[in-house]
């Protein structure tokens, strides 16, 4: 199969060496050399996410976590924080898990203000917050240090923040910010095949698990750390994908964190700077985020045509999202895409619109 270039908001781009360890031999999911996997690149996961709480593997996509936390942390009602398409499936999840919830409605495009957190927790209602952090469908990064700020003035209720979008590509620090219940796919950011997610879980996480009812068996938290202590998984693991997370921690370790972020965000700042000269952000500037950037179709092009075109020539940049389809496109700069990777997929674009005017 001819290879695309991946720039949409995952699956990304996946280096030669990650996908060489994932041909490695299988081998007993229970016997040591597996025990002695899983405690590293769990230990390498931590220090990405920047806590010393226990982080936990699911194969699973990112969902089956963002479930986890819906049936394991809330216990009276969750407040939920929808700005996009992936927060109101949070947001959906907790109704259909017979969890009672509260949508902090955003306008598509707006980050959410760290005041309405504190106005709707004042309340004492809620003993959960669901939040996106970065929000894939719009482009959005929510303030996530200005809502730690806040939550950090309610100790009892349970912070759940979504950061599959983020994590591995802005700066994220669990313990500093004081999350309970941490979550990502590794498809993104962490520039990882699909099939694996993970998460940190705080003390406080873990007690509420305890007791939490209708919490199921494949996603209990509890009963996960308890086999993550010894070094296993509750039930089959993603051996391949472990394997791969391993040479790519160390890659991303390697890089390290803080120079990541700033790749990052030099991308985001070339993509912004263009997509306001030829079209316009779709999110609020101040809140862009620096994984993905959502253009608004202000030419009125065909974006399915765009689309199309650049995949022809070897490239894949998203369409709009839901209801956003025409409407805006999507271009992912994370993982391991680069500057000059960058700069070609834009000239690639003009001499589309070159052609197309």
């Amino acid at each position: 199969m001819s290879h695309l270039k991946l720039f949409i908001p995952g699956p990304t781009e996946v280096r030669p060496e990650v996908l060489q360890a994932m041909a490695a031999p299988v081998i007993s999911h229970r016997g040591p050399e597996v025990v002695a996997l899983q405690r590293t690149i769990a230990q390498q996961a931590a220090t990405i996410m920047g806590t010393s709480h226990p982080v936990l593997f699911s194969t699973s996509s990112a969902t089956g976590l963002m479930e986890a936390g819906i049936r394991n942390g809330v216990r009276t009602r969750v407040l939920s924080i929808v700005c996009g398409a992936f927060s109101r499936r949070w947001f959906t999840m907790a109704a259909e898990c017979g969890r009672e919830a509260d949508a902090m409605e955003v306008p598509w495009g707006e980050a959410v203000r760290a005041e309405a957190v504190r106005e709707a927790l004042s309340t004492g209602r809620y003993d959960a917050v669901a939040l996106v952090h970065n929000e894939t469908s719009t482009g959005v990064a929510n303030p996530l240090a200005e809502i730690a700020s806040v939550m950090r003035d309610h100790p009892e209720v349970l912070f759940m923040v979504d950061t599959v979008s983020s994590l591995g590509g802005m700066p994220i620090d669990v313990d500093a910010l004081g999350i309970d219940f941490c979550f990502a796919g590794v498809q993104k950011a962490l520039a990882l095949p699909p099939g694996m997610a993970l998460c940190s879980v705080s003390p406080k996480m873990v007690e509420r698990s305890r007791t939490a009812s209708g919490k199921g068996f494949y996603f209990d938290l509890v009963r996960m750390i308890e086999k993550a202590e010894k070094g296993q998984a509750v039930t089959t693991p993603a051996l391949p994908q472990m394997y791969a997370a391993k040479v790519q921690f160390t890659h991303i370790l390697s890089e390290g964190r803080e120079a990541r972020w700033a790749r990052h965000r030099t991308m985001a700042e070339r993509v912004r700077t263009w997509a306001k000269d030829r079209f316009a952000l779709f999110a609020s500037e101040p809140h862009a985020s620096d994984t993905i950037t959502c253009i608004s179709n202000t030419r009125g092009i065909d974006v399915s045509a765009l689309v199309a075109d650049l995949k022809s020539q070897g490239c894949l940049i998203g369409n709009g999202y839901g209801d956003l389809r025409e409407k805006a496109f999507r271009i992912a700069h994370l993982g391991e895409i680069t500057p000059p990777m960058i700069e070609d997929l834009l000239a690639r674009i003009d001499r589309h619109l070159d052609r197309a005017a």
